[in-house]
């Protein structure tokens, strides 16, 4: 297809409809924390529970981007899309009208499958569409709004909680996919491969039992005990099913995902690059949505509110620094970018039980300013580094670093904030038989209810208070892993990254 041939305006109605479906899944992950609490009290649903409705969706949707990226490369991408933005809209009508924990896991895990024919497809498009000229600023545009759209699919979601149940918030989703569908129908043209190449089915079953092993391990662990045979054998999938890929995907002449492409610098540095920064990054939407309603005590909306100022950074930032990064160099602007959000995770384990909101926006600065200092660098190392026809691999490898960092992020943290908070709780509540203390140490949700108020009588008060220090605990050892974790990757990246090329 030649590039030049599409108008300006074409353009740019391409740009809002990839930008609109990518809102889609995006605050499909981070909206739903906000409804978090009303689905934990009015389905009756543990921290586990909570986990596994939103990663059953991250899961699913990471463990099929490869495959769904491949097969939009191959058989057309405009189909794939409009194919996975019926689905998705499908998939949230159902949930809207879920009663248990178990429906939602099973709906969110739906639209999981259809996310993964959307997201990777929406870059895809972008790369092969737009002429060179034009492409970096398309890519950082779409950065932005991977990055700062969360936090408006969380104001968006605060908004309709203020008024509605959260079932209103998968009402949101229908009408941002039914929305996106008809843009993708009349905008998107038809795009694919000049020469489709065979399809590895196998590679994207190994890929899902990969990622779904590894998070469902990490889930289940502090729940179950990690000598829990359950818990065991989920790593241990993960563990084998990752050798096998890697095998399996170095034996085939058209490999679904080449792991050679990681010796490429710019392509293992950026994937890296992505990884680290929405491994925080969700994991904060996770945690720190939990933190402004359980142990604060904002009201949803209140919540969303407080952090907002992010997209008021990253989204405009994130238009201009891939023009910064091309003369600065993507080897320096990546590590300035985790190290600046590591500094906001740390700024976050300083907040207490009573908020101080210019501490959390100091926070949230450095968290976004961040985000959009590494964001697009990293994805256009990751894209510039493959040709035009492998550009949904691509875009599917970023996704997928971004998605599994995403359900590995809320799993691994939410685990760490499940077990100090069980741990640093039960103490305080040897005098209650163990039914009680059990339900107590599953869920701050319960603690914070009217009726635990009045089962717990006098000493009620009290216990609240320890549940909400307890949680704090929980909350900041959390984000102090997510910085760490963010430095570290600072530090390989500036080792990994190719050296900016001299003119």
């Amino acid at each position: 297809m030649d590039t030049r041939s599409l108008s300006p305006a074409r353009l740019r109605g391409i740009l809002f409809t990839m930008g609109l479906s990518l809102m889609a899944v995006i605050s499909a992950v981070s909206g739903l924390n906000m409804a978090i609490p009303s689905i934990a009290t009015a389905t009756d649903a543990s921290i586990t529970d909570l986990q596994w409705i939103m990663d059953a969706y991250t899961v699913v949707f990471a463990g099929l981007l490869l495959i769904a990226g491949a097969i939009g490369d191959r058989f057309g991408r405009k189909g794939i899309l409009q194919f996975g933005l019926a689905i998705f809209a499908a998939a949230a009508l159902a949930a809207m009208f879920s009663t248990t924990p178990g429906q939602l896991i099973t709906f969110r895990a739906v639209m999981g499958l259809a996310a993964a024919c959307v997201m990777p497809t929406t870059l895809s498009v972008i790369t092969t569409v737009f002429p060179p000229e034009q492409r970096a600023k398309a890519v950082g545009v779409w950065v932005g709004i991977a990055a700062g759209g969360g936090v408006i699919g969380l104001f968006a979601a605060g908004l309709l909680l203020q008024w509605f149940d959260w079932s209103s918030f998968f009402g949101f989703n229908v009408v941002l996919a039914v929305i996106a569908f008809f843009g993708a129908t009349f905008i998107v043209p038809k795009n694919k491969m000049d020469e489709p190449l065979p399809l590895d089915v196998l590679g994207g079953l190994l890929s899902l039992i990969t990622v779904g092993g590894l998070v469902f391990g990490i889930i289940e662990g502090p729940n179950r005990g990690w000598d829990d045979v359950w818990t065991i054998v989920a790593l241990a999938a993960g563990v084998l099913g990752g050798v096998a890929f890697v095998l399996w995907e170095l034996r085939r002449e058209h490999p679904l995902l080449d792991p050679r492409l990681f010796k490429l610098r710019g392509f293992s540095a950026g994937s890296l690059s992505v990884f680290a920064q929405f491994f925080a990054a969700f994991g904060f939407f996770f945690i720190g949505m939990q933190y402004l309603q359980f142990v604060v005590g904002l009201e949803p909306l209140q919540a969303a509110a407080c952090i907002l100022p992010m997209p008021v950074i990253v989204i405009p930032l994130s238009r201009f620094t891939p023009v910064l990064a091309q003369r600065v160099g993507f080897k320096y602007m990546s590590p300035i970018g985790l190290v600046l959000m590591a500094g906001g995770f740390f700024v976050f384990t300083t907040m207490g039980t009573t908020l101080s909101y210019w501490q959390l926006f100091a926070g949230l600065v450095l968290f976004g300013a961040g985000m959009a200092f590494a964001g697009p660098p990293a994805t256009t190392a990751i894209v510039s580094s493959l040709p035009r026809e492998k550009q949904g691999v691509a875009s599917a490898v970023n996704d997928t670093s971004r998605e599994v960092a995403s359900a590995l992020g809320i799993a691994v943290l939410g685990s760490v904030l499940n077990q100090v908070y069980s741990d640093h709780f039960l103490p305080f509540l040897s005098h209650l038989p163990a039914t009680a203390q059990k339900m107590l140490t599953s869920t701050i949700a319960w603690v914070n209810s009217p009726e635990a108020v009045k089962k717990l009588g006098p000493l009620g008060p009290a216990l609240i208070q320890d549940a909400k220090q307890s949680y704090l605990d929980g909350i900041r050892l959390a984000f102090l892993i997510a910085a760490l974790v963010l430095l570290v990757g600072a530090v390989a990246i500036s080792l990994r990254a190719p050296r900016p090329t001299k003119k």
